[in-house]
């Protein structure tokens, strides 16, 4: 099935980042005064460096599309429960990091956008009730968005980020080995008179196929659209218009944006969606142990019904937030709410069912 790839495919284009990240960091240069003038140099000078940047900001994006695909799937076959706990903590842990690696990843070039789109994101976090001005400044690396900034963020982006998601990685990948591949609740009883799937080998080598594919679809997108380095980042310029954030951090962006400004308890309205959030997050990693069912194939409604909304949710408020850039993205959001209840619809219908 289709859906038993997506984890493949995350780690094929982490891999992929990994590679094309070493031969940025051959020249670029992570100083304010620097960083523009190198990602531009390497763009316009170095042999294929505009090929090899659009590939490293292109597979980002997939790697963390089939990320949240892949989470979504092990989420409604109910994958997570006994023995996979710890699969499920440790994947969930890795695109928590592959948020971060965006978010880190996105200042960088040092180019206005990203500039001004940090700025928001770290008065964002700011806003967290009792550690909000630490959090802030533990950032910054002070009060505004400048030269430290630029410094912290590579150094979690090629360092400290990519060092924690290995060793999550690995320990991942061997329960995986541990456990074998799991397999819908429906098909339970025939997959035990199986042997289950090992990932190495035998899974790893069905996946070469897709990987092949996926690189000519990586290599295809970045050749015929090539990611733009726009202007350099001028911290006196007048805040740039139509700051949007990357995709994957849309749903919550647009939330904020629709929140009024009060407080309530002495507490921002501004932080209950954050804390929200953060609730939502360590629920997720919490899963396997709300959700009691002793066997994969027992019912849970309630969990499916809420990850239900949480996705519909996720992909509304994605799609309204890009609303303004043409009429079509409202045709392709309808359709893909229309293809997520009629999923959600036939998942919860048939589970526990043999």
């Amino acid at each position: 099935m289709p859906f038993y790839y997506f984890g493949g495919m995350a780690l094929f284009f982490f891999a992929v980042q990994v590679i094309t990240g070493i031969l940025l960091m051959l020249y670029y240069r992570p100083a304010a005064g620097e960083a523009f003038e190198s990602v531009e140099f390497i763009m316009t000078t170095v042999p294929f460096g505009w090929l090899v940047r659009s590939i490293h900001s292109w597979s980002a994006n997939l790697m963390i599309f089939f990320a949240f695909a892949h989470l979504a799937t092990v989420f409604f076959l109910k994958a997570y429960r006994p023995p996979r706990e710890l699969t499920w903590i440790t994947g969930c842990l890795v695109l928590f990091l592959g948020l971060a690696f965006g978010f880190s990843g996105y200042l960088l070039p040092w180019n206005q956008l990203a500039f001004f789109a940090t700025k928001v994101g770290t008065d964002i976090a700011g806003a967290v009730p009792l550690i909000g001005g630490w959090l802030l400044r533990f950032l910054r690396g002070g009060d505004r968005v400048g030269g430290g900034t630029l410094s912290r963020f590579y150094g979690w982006h090629v360092a400290i980020l990519p060092a924690v998601t290995v060793v999550l990685l690995a320990l991942h990948l061997l329960q995986v080995q541990i456990h074998g591949m799991s397999v819908p609740p429906q098909t339970a009883d025939e997959a035990r008179q199986r042997r289950p799937m090992r990932f190495f080998p035998h899974f790893a080598l069905r996946e070469l196929f897709g990987w092949t594919l996926a690189l000519g679809v990586l290599a295809a997108l970045a050749a015929l659209f090539p990611w733009e380095l726009g202007e350099k980042a001028d911290p006196f310029a007048p805040a740039f218009q139509n700051i949007r954030p990357e995709w994957y951090f849309m749903f919550m962006f647009e939330t904020l944006k629709h929140v009024p400004g009060g407080e309530i308890l002495g507490l921002e309205y501004e932080a209950i969606p954050i804390l929200l959030f953060g609730l939502a997050g360590l629920v997720l990693l919490l899963v396997p142990f709300l959700d009691r069912g002793v066997v994969r194939t027992g019912r849970s409604p309630a969990f499916t019904a809420a990850g239900f909304a949480a996705l519909v949710y996720i992909v509304g408020a994605t799609a309204w937030g890009y609303r303004s850039l043409a009429p079509v993205y409202a045709v392709l959001a309808t359709g893909a709410v229309v293809a997520i209840l009629s999923l959600g619809t036939r998942r919860a219908g048939g589970e526990g069912q043999p």
